[in-house]
């Protein structure tokens, strides 16, 4: 079956959950563009992530993330994939449920922790006990993304495809989000 999609989909959860290769895959599928909010305040500032925070802080990363996620979430439908701390403010959950939908990508701390360890790039892990940061991002965190009204998990022994054939089982089950349009040719 394909579908098409009617409302703009962002992937949201904590660093290492399968945002972006399951936004890849989930915009391959749908027939529609894939955009990265993090890639998107790289192109916008020409300052890489970890450099815009260590040059102006936290907040006005946030700040500036608010913004390029907002332009994001106007124009056609497309599948779009925010940091780890997007849908914690408070202005992104609304613009995202107003223009968009939600989908809450989880996974458990051995998961994420397998996927982001020895990883440069996350600042919020340049701490003494990474591992342990992590943890309690998680612990913070996941009451917030549970407000997201899709929720999908990536189990360990998940594919990309799997978890994304459970996004769109998911999606399917809205009904303004997907419209089924055929057979796959494919």
């Amino acid at each position: 079956m394909t579908y098409r999609l009617n409302r703009t989909v962002v992937l949201v959860g904590m660093m290492g959950c399968g945002k972006t290769s399951v936004g890849r895959e989930l915009a391959r599928r749908l027939d529609v563009p894939f955009l990265d909010s993090d890639e998107e305040i790289v192109r916008a500032s020409s300052y890489e992530i970890p450099e815009l925070f260590a040059r102006f802080g936290e907040v006005y990363f946030r700040e500036k993330e608010t913004q390029v996620i907002l332009r994001l979430l106007h124009g056609r439908p497309k599948i779009l994939s925010t940091g780890g701390g997007a849908w914690m403010n408070h202005t992104n959950r609304v613009n995202i449920t107003k223009f968009g939908v939600g989908v809450w990508l989880g996974a458990d701390v051995g998961v994420l922790w397998s996927r982001v360890k020895g990883r440069t790039g996350r600042p919020l892990l340049q701490t003494a006990n990474p591992y342990q940061t992590l943890k309690e991002l998680c612990e913070s965190r996941n009451p917030v993304y549970a407000r997201a009204p899709i929720h999908v998990t990536a189990l360990p022994q998940d594919s990309i495809a799997d978890t994304t054939d459970r996004v769109i089982a998911e999606l399917a089950k809205l009904d303004d989000i997907l419209e089924e349009s055929g057979e796959r040719a494919d």
